[in-house]
């Protein structure tokens, strides 16, 4: 496996690298309170291709939106704010929209699935989650979860538009609106677009975690007969949460004990892989077995 090392031109440290749809540009959030954009090619160096400003604390976290929606990145702060930027001409980047729905640090991002229009959903330290909503006249509307972690909310991640086991495009169905939060409060909560309003899926929170929960994601279900979250934890664990059928019980299991904090958990796009960024600097792969048992695949070394 080669490598190829991207100077990214900060002043300080990186919190977050996302590549875009293509995988032409990474966008790159740090805590200098910008975000650079560089364009990256197996053919030649990366090139810096824009340097945005705008925030007034660092910068956590970047999400770029589907292609459909036009170049479009969202990025979040510790400032409370949440920017939308657009890309104009080439090159040329704009405020589109700069949201002050948080009073305090606003530490989760996620756009929704794209059959859901242009949608996304904010965790904040002020204990809510605000979910807005593109209308067709350019304006915005915000689907406020309050009190989702009242301690403060670390990480959202949107599930699959489609129930567990229903098929894949089967458009007489109305898509799902579903997202899974984590929280200083130690506990993953899921939650459910109902009638307008958000509603808790499950009573009691997902509780097996010792300590705030770093990180969640909802794995890309894909026809399968459950629905899975991943979350990884403080603690040093992570966790695999499953519910067989709409409306069950969410189970979990733990999948490991790194014995060093959890930064990050992601899922492979046909949802079979996690990977996992531990505190020792390692990203470890894993797979589930025939038997339910989690097993390691491989290890990517710093």
């Amino acid at each position: 496996m080669s490598s190829h090392k991207i100077e990214t031109g900060h002043q300080d440290m990186v919190h977050d690298v996302q590549m875009d749809y293509y995988g032409k540009r990474i966008a790159t959030a740090s805590s200098d309170f910008t975000i650079k954009i560089i364009s990256v090619s197996k053919k030649s160096d990366s090139q810096l291709l824009a340097s945005l400003s705008g925030h007034k604390g660092p910068v956590w976290q970047v999400a770029w939106a589907h292609p459909k929606f036009g170049s479009l990145l969202a990025s979040s702060s510790y400032d409370g704010q949440v920017i939308i930027w657009k890309e104009g001409n080439q090159y040329q980047w704009v405020q589109a929209h700069v949201f002050n729905a948080h009073k305090s640090s606003v530490n989760s991002i996620a756009w929704a699935p794209h059959e859901l229009g242009l949608c996304l959903a904010c965790g904040s330290s002020d204990g809510s989650i605000s979910v807005f909503i593109a209308r067709s006249d350019g304006g915005w509307d915000n689907n406020q979860i309050e009190q989702a972690h009242s301690v403060g909310v670390t990480s959202v991640s949107w599930g699959p538009t489609t129930a567990p086991g229903s098929l894949i495009g089967s458009s007489s169905v109305d898509p799902v609106w579903k997202l899974a939060s984590g929280g200083f409060d130690s506990t993953v909560k899921v939650w459910t677009l109902k009638d307008g309003s958000w509603r808790r899926d499950s009573s009691p929170a997902l509780q097996m975690h010792t300590d705030w929960v770093r990180d969640v994601a909802w794995s890309p279900n894909l026809g399968l007969q459950k629905s899975t979250i991943a979350s990884g934890s403080q603690d040093g664990t992570v966790i695999i949460w499953s519910v067989a059928k709409e409306g069950g019980k969410w189970e979990g299991i733990v999948m490991n004990d790194f014995k060093t904090p959890i930064w990050k958990v992601s899922w492979s796009l046909t949802g079979d892989l996690l990977a996992v960024a531990d505190g020792n600097n390692t990203v470890t792969l894993w797979k589930e077995a025939v038997d339910g048992k989690w097993q390691q695949v491989t290890k990517v070394e710093p």
